[in-house]
């Protein structure tokens, strides 16, 4: 279990997820079952994508750790409701869980792939990751040891790195969520057994890692992250999508827009869940199974070489190959029939060679730029879902997984 990483999920006990489908990060091998850019339009401030710089009305918020810099940069223009007979945009979000930079340079290496295509996508930043080890003792994780975590404490270095990236993505128009702190999987201190109340308190302690950050580690010559986190946070992904039943009700409370923890959806159009947007990630084709895969890299992993990140490299071709194909096969499924959104969720690791963020980076490729395909974050998802009748929402619901609308898009919403 030690290959999976020094910040990789130790508590999610792969070996034993593969027999009862449950990985690190979601369920897996589920039974057989059967803008141009973010808008294609620039945003709404008339500008490009492209890399962003602070505004210079910079008000600091608490120790300066954050600032309010004004409206974020490189934003879609204001969503507006389909028109009868149009044919929906097809959405694709990717994220990112944990949204650590560590040395690899997979965080800088995906911003610009994303300007480069003009995408937006999510980052759910574990809040542990902007905390010093040395202050470890400040985090009281529930039903767990004081200062306890089964992902690493980041090095001040890559601290350092994660708040430099963190601060790039936000400028670059992506969006800011939360994978909460110490990602805790098993156990009687598995987020699977929080209460409401236990979610809160997590919650309020990764914002205070977040916004606290310049005192926690005494660094002052750092630019504070350029956003308002307590207002940019509308939303997250739990630790290996567990104990959303309980983390709904306080996501309601704190007025989040959507939650993504669900154990797992199909490729539907989404419904809220106590106000809140549930947005699951899908079963997807597998090349090769019967069965579908859950739309993460750690799932896909853990059906290729199981409870190891270091398989053989003799199979990282093949296992690459067959990673893209269930992407695109998604991807396509949705595209060519009821248009559902199509989520992908993803880690900064570099498993079995890096193959999966190579498959990742080809299949942003290969959709980018298709006609209707909009590249989007979570919270550029819903804004659009928000300005929709409820008479088209439920319609679009109505269409099952490779479902086409009968007669067409026109036909099809006549009868809404």
């Amino acid at each position: 279990m030690r290959d999976i990483s020094r910040r990789g999920l130790l508590g999610a006990g792969l070996g034993a997820a593969a027999a009862i489908g449950v990985a690190g990060c979601g369920a897996f091998g589920s039974s057989d079952s059967g803008r141009s850019g973010t808008t294609g339009e620039k945003g709404s401030d008339g500008n490009t994508r492209g890399t962003g710089s602070a505004k210079k009305d910079v008000r600091k918020i608490g120790d300066g750790s954050t600032a309010d810099t004004g409206k974020q940069p490189h934003q879609p223009a204001k969503p507006v409701p389909l028109e009868p007979g149009q044919t929906p945009p097809q959405f694709v979000i990717f994220s990112w869980d944990g949204a650590g930079e560590v040395g690899n340079g997979l965080f800088p290496r995906f911003l610009e792939l994303a300007k480069d295509h003009d995408a937006a996508m999510t980052f759910f930043l574990s809040g542990l990751y902007l905390l010093p080890e040395s202050k470890k003792s400040m985090y009281r994780p529930p039903n767990n040891p004081i200062g306890a975590s089964d992902i690493g404490y980041l090095t001040d270095a890559h601290i350092k790195a994660t708040l430099k990236n963190v601060r790039q993505a936000w400028l670059d128009g992506h969006e800011i969520g939360t994978h909460f702190n110490g990602h805790f999987c098993s156990g009687s201190g598995s987020v699977a057994n929080w209460s409401s109340a236990q979610w809160q308190n997590e919650i309020d302690q990764a914002v205070s890692f977040v916004t606290e950050w310049r005192t926690n580690t005494g660094w002052t010559d750092l630019d504070p992250l350029p956003f308002d986190y307590r207002k940019e946070l509308v939303g997250g992904r739990a630790p290996c999508l567990l104990g959303q039943e309980n983390l709904l009700p306080t996501a309601s409370k704190l007025g989040w827009r959507y939650d993504a923890s669900s154990p797992g959806g199909t490729q539907v159009w989404p419904k809220k869940r106590e106000g809140v947007w549930d947005l699951p990630l899908q079963a997807m084709p597998f090349p090769g199974h019967t069965f579908e895969v859950l739309s993460m890299d750690y799932n896909i992993l853990a059906n290729q070489s199981l409870n190891s990140t270091k398989g053989m490299p003799s199979r990282y071709p093949e296992w690459r190959k067959q990673a893209t194909q269930s992407y695109l096969a998604g991807f396509n499924r949705a595209y060519s029939s009821n248009r559902a959104p199509f989520y992908i969720g993803n880690h900064f690791e570099e498993w079995n060679g890096g193959i999966y963020m190579d498959a990742v980076e080809e299949v942003l490729k290969k959709i980018a730029g298709k006609p209707d395909v909009r590249l989007v974050s979570f919270r550029q998802f819903v804004d659009w879902l928000d300005v929709q009748t409820p008479a088209v929402l439920d319609k679009l619901r109505s269409l099952e997984v490779g479902q086409s609308p009968e007669g067409g898009w026109n036909a099809f919403f006549k009868q809404a």
